[in-house]
């Protein structure tokens, strides 16, 4: 990412006592693509980091191509809290992204009511280990583009949405993890699409009425 720092919240808020729905939301995809930044930048909480140095460990396991200035990673997931408004809170796991600490998702998608698929443009490839698990766990997603500063491509949503074969009703949107108010819209797309798949879901469970006759 560029040197822009991160829209940060003016102070960390308590939670508020009209809090009655709190949804539990995952953060994945591939290793570096900015899920402990968006977490971080949206948290109204200080957020809970598992971030560790890199080491030579590492070489030759993690893939580092693309994001090579990294230094820190994390190694188990991120938590932070957003109150949507005096009703709804969002708790808030960022999966780590190492496909070595992939066994840890399954655990983290148990209770998940949706999940954000990260993407970064310059390493795509690494967004399809987590679209397949989310669908494999029937998880409802939207997908969202972190641009990063250096990328040259400048790939249209459009063209996303067809490398990655994203059906037409998965939301895909452009975001900055570092800015507050980006992170927030995704979080907000993501609940505005479990309301309409609800509401769907509603709709056709509903029996149809028939006409009584005499």
């Amino acid at each position: 990412m560029g040197s822009a720092t991160s829209e940060l919240p003016s102070r960390r808020t308590p939670l508020a006592d009209a809090a009655e729905t709190g949804l539990k939301i995952v953060v994945v995809g591939g290793f570096g693509v900015g899920k402990t930044t968006l977490v971080r930048s949206v948290s109204e909480i200080r957020p809970l980091n598992t971030e560790e140095v890199m080491t030579q460990a590492g070489v030759g396991v993690d893939e580092t191509s693309g994001v090579a200035a990294k230094t820190t990673t994390t190694v188990a997931f991120d938590f932070g809290r957003i109150s949507l408004n005096e009703h709804m809170v969002l708790y808030l796991f960022g999966a780590p992204g190492q496909e070595r600490f992939w066994f840890l998702w399954d655990r983290l998608f148990s209770g998940t009511l949706g999940a954000v698929v990260l993407v970064d443009t310059r390493r795509m490839d690494d967004s399809w280990y987590a679209i397949d698990r989310l669908e494999h766990h029937r998880t409802p997603f939207v997908v969202a583009v972190n641009r990063f500063d250096d990328d040259p491509s400048r790939h249209s949503l459009d063209e996303i949405r067809q490398a990655l074969a994203l059906p037409e009703h998965v939301p895909l949107i452009d975001c900055d993890a570092r800015v507050r108010s980006s992170g927030k819209n995704v979080l907000i797309t993501l609940v505005n699409h479990l309301y309409e798949l609800a509401m769907t879901r509603e709709n056709t469970e509903q029996p149809e009425m028939t006409e009584m006759t005499p």
